[in-house]
């Protein structure tokens, strides 16, 4: 439905694995709107969104997201996230499914530290 886009490079030091990015906006608007897609096992570093908010609309495969404090929520085709201004989150692939989404955001992303294998490994 979207285009897969190239090797995520840009955010590589904020991801474990291999992800892939398309931008589907303009840089000039004050959010930006991507095509995400994250290889099994894949998933970004906990973070937060200063001053903003993100929207996941899942697209394909499965994945997971979690707050922090909180259990992580199984995603599939057709789910729908809202991270509110602040709230400390990550994000990805299952460990057997790809897994894409368009990633609407505002505000500023401060990327925190990596989400362990065992935190990681509890979702499944």
């Amino acid at each position: 439905m979207f285009p897969r886009g190239e090797k995520n490079e840009a955010y590589q030091e904020v991801f474990t694995g291999i992800s892939y990015l398309a931008p589907l906006v303009d840089e000039s608007l004050p959010v930006s709107v991507s095509h995400v897609t994250f290889e099994p096992e894949t998933r970004n570093h906990w973070h937060i969104h200063d001053g903003g908010y993100q929207i996941l609309l899942v697209t394909e495969g499965e994945g997971w997201y979690q707050e922090e404090g909180r259990p992580a929520r199984h995603l599939q085709a057709g789910d729908v996230v809202v991270t509110h201004d602040g709230v400390k989150h990550w994000h990805g692939a299952t460990q057997s499914s790809w897994f894409s989404h368009i990633a609407i955001t505002a505000g500023t992303p401060l990327w925190l530290e990596a989400v362990s294998d065992e935190q990681y490994e509890v979702t499944e």
